[in-house]
């Protein structure tokens, strides 16, 4: 009996030490990343020095252009072979996460992280206070005016004291028809437009921002049922349309004679832009004169900015040892200032880690605006666009007819009306599953 004993407890602790030694040899994880030019080169520049600081883990990488790798990504997801660990837009952490393709990040963040050291942890939980995603970097809006534009118009610069209807008085003074009219003047022609005051484009740097402001959105705090038919929104809605009307903020007919519909602003033919951080690339590589501030405060002083946390995503699919060895990845990645500085010299987005967000070499460098702080500063009213795992569905339902109010194809009424109706069928299909 006693032999037997032995040779159980024998045969037991060699399996464990094979165990072990498996645990012992590196593993390989494979990371998938969106593409975006010359960040390519510092992405893999960083992954380099994560495995030499981690020999005991190997990252093979997968990248592609945006709409290629996300359009890739779902078809991965589906057949089970997705990478372990990838780079989700913001606004798909929550899709993921609902499908059941990403891992519960909770425990690990709570038990390694100290969230006071972070921006936008917190807009990648969902309804059940689950995190979903650890940001990569953020972009949040501010609004973006032309120094030389308002110069020349005698317009003061914008400041945090501005309402959406400050804007839309300076925007009249500043937008000018190809005879030389600026709007409001007697003979001036909004249909042909050589300056507009503001170019509004979409949902994150267009209708959201005035709709939140406005006291109005999209979803209820459950993220499940419409409030698009309010009258907050109205009167939100019936304010972009006047500015449209009147020719001062461009409407979608106006953005399709440009080569891009959000290149009014860097290409000098809009003075003022709602923007994310990412667009100052775009106006420093055409030498825009600007600065950025604050976006406006709605009728009753609410402000809102919205926010885009893109983040690091593990797979739901991958085994525990992977999962793990892709944790060490994103805790390299938010952690070190290190890597936080060599990726915001890059100019992308907010830094994630507070103390480099707050450092010189994000606020001061060399690079316009001039007053990054307003990015930090927008936190204190930063929303994300009511995100769900339904979002590019119910976006499109509430775009199509907003912008049907937009061409005055439909009353505001009618097109929050019919956005309500059919926003809400979007979700009644997908959680009543």
């Amino acid at each position: 009996m006693v032999l037997i004993l032995a040779l159980l407890l024998s045969a037991c602790s060699a399996e464990t030490d094979s165990e072990e030694d498996g645990d012992s040899s590196a593993t390989e994880i494979t990371l998938g990343f969106y593409s975006s030019g010359s960040a390519d080169e510092k992405m893999k520049d960083l992954i380099a020095q994560f495995e030499k600081e981690h020999p005991d883990i190997k990252v093979k990488t997968q990248n592609a252009p945006y709409q290629q790798f996300f359009q890739k990504l779902d078809t991965q997801i589906a057949g089970g072979n997705e990478p372990d660990v990838w780079l989700s837009d913001g606004v798909f952490v929550l899709k993921y996460a609902e499908r059941g393709a990403a891992r519960d990040l909770t425990k690990w963040i709570e038990k390694d992280l100290n969230k006071d050291d972070y921006y936008g942890l917190d807009f990648n939980k969902g309804p059940d206070g689950k995190y979903w995603g650890v940001p990569q970097g953020i972009q949040i809006g501010a609004l973006f005016y032309n120094k030389d534009m308002f110069d020349a118009a005698g317009v003061d610069y914008p400041d945090d004291t501005w309402t959406w209807e400050d804007l839309k008085e300076a925007g009249a003074k500043l937008t000018i028809d190809t005879s030389g009219k600026k709007a409001g003047e007697s003979g001036f022609d909004a249909n042909t437009v050589k300056q507009y005051g503001l170019t509004f484009f979409n949902i994150t740097e267009g209708w959201m921002p005035v709709l939140k402001s406005y006291g109005g959105g999209v979803l209820g705090e459950d993220l499940r049922k419409s409030i698009i038919d309010s009258p907050e929104n109205k009167e939100a809605v019936n304010y972009i349309v006047d500015g449209m009307e009147r020719g001062i903020f461009t409407d979608p007919a106006d953005l399709q004679a440009f080569q891009s519909p959000m290149s009014p602003f860097p290409s000098q033919t809009a003075a003022m832009r709602i923007g994310i951080y990412a667009r100052a690339l775009a106006a420093n590589e055409t030498g825009v004169n600007y600065d950025v501030t604050v976006l406006p405060k709605g009728p009753d002083g609410k402000r809102f900015s919205p926010v885009i946390a893109n983040s690091w995503v593990i797979s739901n699919n991958t085994s525990d040892k992977k999962a793990k060895a892709a944790w060490e990845w994103i805790k390299y990645w938010v952690s070190e200032d290190n890597v936080q500085k060599q990726w915001a010299e890059l100019g992308e987005a907010v830094p994630v880690k507070k103390s480099v967000a707050n450092s010189d070499l994000f606020l001061n460098s060399g690079d316009k605006p001039q007053n990054k702080q307003a990015f930090l500063d927008s936190f204190e009213f930063a929303g994300t666009l009511d995100v769900n795992a339904v979002w590019s569905e119910w976006v499109k339902q509430m775009g199509d007819n907003l912008n049907r109010a937009f061409l005055n194809e439909a009353s505001v009424d009618e097109a929050l009306e019919t956005a309500d109706k059919e926003v809400q069928k979007v979700q009644d299909e997908f959680y009543k599953k």
